[in-house]
């Protein structure tokens, strides 16, 4: 062996050597050498990569250190989607997917790998001819954000998968958590370090992923179970129960709760024995997961556009504890909406401290008789949310009385109004009101509103954290030094953004009424206004009869409508804009003409999953051709969009004899 020889031999021997002991200690909690002989094998090699730069590679131990921060994320798609699952919170909901499987299926029993539903982060790994390329958070199933130098820091994930028999390509699936155990030692530590602890586990783990700054991500106690795989170069093993196994033999920690288990019956008898050992699992888990184990059947069971047929979540019982309502509090949403929010006495709620829950609205507080000083059961729903589940009256104090909403908004004193029937109140101060700031200048700014491009969530927060936009009509007053030096604003960029602020100031009253954010008030409902009333001082004057009278103004947009234009603080915003410049054509002239409406007087009801589009998305197409959509099938109705997984809808619609569209159909009538 030349003496040139010897460093590069040397460091792949430090490398097997390293990674056999990280897989012995996080995945298979067998370790067979101290931290100090582990500690110093780790200080050669990266002494010989330093040494060495030729050396050094992607798959190497070294990188569990963390590298250099990064700017941002950068987005990362999914070789195969990652569904969501669909939910079950009752016995009767676990029966009912067995028996419709087995329908489908043509068979008496099904057998199911169950196992526990992690409460971590989902991530995506790709290795490609059986190295780590990219790891890639869930995202919205379809593309995430790229955290593969965070992901290479966590030792429970092979840089380099085990064995000789590896695909080409092959994406794994899995949950990373921070276990018990390593949170509390982790939150000690914080605490010696003067820093807040973290609230649970999984606010610990999401955090800890997606640190820019990889070095931080290395030294939080990040573990990965895997539970499954995307897409595949080479066919995987027939069932699910030796797909894990596979993923076993190539380094992976499988969580050992893991069981194959038969029919309904099976899978009752596991969540009942995962409910009675949650509290002795070194892991927080919401739910249990089932899914048939014959792989082969998966394609024949297919998928919505949201989750797959073949698998299930059930829900764990919710937790529950007693405390007491110190205060019912107003809060403040960001699209006016006031919220109610019991501030309690702390307790302990499935391994959460919880100090405040919410009361959904005033029908909630009243049908509850939530009162103040009330001691109240208080249940993290899906293990999430706190809630108020039920009042302790014998425990009620003689002086408790009903609550009751307030009259003045709690942060800007604009009126708080119920509209008709609506069981929210809102605070109707929208363009002025703090709390609504961020919502109100997101819409305000938007492609259909006044289409300001360049003026992202980001830069809005940024404006409205310096103080240099509290209104809209701040928007028209900025200057190149307020922009400059803002995160991301450079010379092009900040022209550009005055630019597009400057051809907003000429719109039209219907984009102008749109961007103000009423309730209740749409591009379609916005149009019609504009186009009734043609001056925006008619509509500002018109009472509830007025508004009434314009086509598909009802009661309820007619109240939303009246008592925005009736806030002092709204009128001093709408002037400002006004004498900041915003313009629009005298009515009737071409530029306010009502678009082509070739829906006009037809009425749809959308059904069913879309795939390529929401249902609002949907909605909104159709208003804006000047079409209805109700959520009911009649006689009146004229065609029914259906998704997948439709319902009773499309079989009312088949009885009535109403044309009913599939999505591509669909696309086809817009087009």
């Amino acid at each position: 062996m030349s003496a040139a020889d010897a460093p590069a031999e040397r460091a792949a021997r430090l490398r097997d050597q390293l990674e056999t002991h990280n897989y012995r200690y996080y995945v298979l909690d067998d370790p067979t050498i101290a931290d100090a002989e582990y500690d110093r094998l780790m200080d050669e090699l990266m002494t010989l990569e330093r040494d060495h730069p030729e050396l050094q590679r992607d798959d190497s131990p070294t990188r569990r250190v963390g590298s250099a921060p990064l700017s941002s994320f950068v987005e990362r798609a999914h070789g195969e989607p990652m569904l969501s699952l669909a939910n079950a919170f009752s016995e009767a909901d676990v029966a009912d997917f067995d028996r419709r499987l087995r329908e489908a299926l043509g068979v008496s029993d099904i057998d199911y790998m169950a196992e526990p539903k992690l409460d971590g982060l989902s991530v995506n790994l790709r290795y490609e001819s059986g190295q780590l390329v990219t790891a890639a958070t869930r995202g919205d199933g379809r593309v995430g954000e790229d955290i593969t130098a965070n992901a290479r820091t966590i030792r429970s994930i092979p840089l380099r998968l085990q064995g000789d028999q590896v695909p080409a390509v092959i994406e794994v699936r899995g949950e990373v958590v921070i276990q018990r155990a390593d949170f509390e030692a982790l939150n000690e530590r914080r605490l010696a370090r003067g820093e807040r602890p973290f609230a649970n586990p999984r606010n610990a783990a999401a955090g800890s992923l997606r640190q820019l700054d990889s070095r931080i991500t290395a030294h939080r106690p990040l573990t990965l179970f895997v539970f499954g795989t995307g897409e595949a170069s080479e066919a995987l093993p027939a069932t699910h129960e030796a797909v894990l196994e596979t993923l076993r033999q190539w380094g992976f920690r499988v969580n050992d709760q893991v069981q194959r288990v038969t029919g309904v019956s099976g899978c009752l008898a596991y969540q009942q024995h995962l409910v009675e050992v949650r509290d002795r699992l070194d892991y927080e888990i919401d739910g249990v997961v089932y899914k048939v184990n014959d792989r082969q059947v998966w394609q024949r069971l297919g998928a919505t556009a949201r989750a797959p047929r073949w698998a299930l979540a059930h829900k764990l019982p919710a937790r529950e504890a007693s405390t007491r309502v110190r205060a019912i509090l107003p809060s403040v949403g960001r699209t006016g909406v006031i919220t109610p929010v019991a501030d309690l006495e702390a307790v302990e709620v499935g391994g959460v401290t919880v100090t405040r829950a919410t009361l959904h609205n005033l029908d909630e507080v009243h049908r509850k008789d939530v009162r103040e000083g009330d001691a109240v059961m208080v249940r993290r729903a899906g293990d999430v949310i706190p809630e108020v589940v039920s009042v302790i009256e014998s425990r009620r104090p003689a002086d408790a009385r009903a609550w009751q909403m307030p009259a003045a908004c709690p942060v800007c004193g604009s009126d708080v109004v119920r509209i008709d029937d609506q069981a929210a109140h809102r605070c109707m101060g929208g363009l002025y009101c703090p709390a609504q700031r961020m919502g109100a200048l997101m819409h305000f700014v938007s492609r259909r509103a006044m289409d300001i491009d360049g003026l992202g969530e980001k830069l809005i927060e940024q404006l409205v954290s310096h103080e240099r936009v509290r209104t809209a009509a701040d928007l028209y007053a900025l200057t190149r030094s307020d922009l400059l030096g803002l995160e991301r604003m450079g010379e092009r960029s900040t022209t550009n953004l005055l630019s597009a602020i400057e051809a907003s100031r000429e719109t039209t009253l219907a984009r102008f009424l749109y961007a103000l954010g009423i309730d209740q008030v749409g591009e379609v409902t916005a149009r019609a206004l504009a186009t009734h009333f043609g001056s925006l001082e008619a509509l500002m004057a018109a009472d509830e009869e007025d508004l009434t009278a314009v086509p598909d103004v009802g009661p309820v947009v007619a109240e939303s409508v009246r008592q925005f234009f009736a806030q002092p603080h709204n009128r001093e915003v709408i002037e400002a804009l006004r004498e900041a410049g915003v313009h629009w054509p005298d009515p009737g002239s071409a530029a306010e003409a009502a678009p082509a409406q070739p829906l006009a007087g037809q009425t749809f009801v959308l059904t069913g999953t879309l795939e390529g589009q929401t249902r609002d998305q949907a909605r909104a197409r159709i208003e804006a051709l000047g079409g209805k959509v109700t959520s009911s099938v009649s006689s009146r109705t004229d065609y029914v969009v259906a998704g997948a997984e439709p319902g009773s809808k499309r079989d009312r619609a088949d009885s009535l004899g109403v044309t009913v569209l599939d999505e591509a159909g669909f696309n086809a009538l817009i087009n």
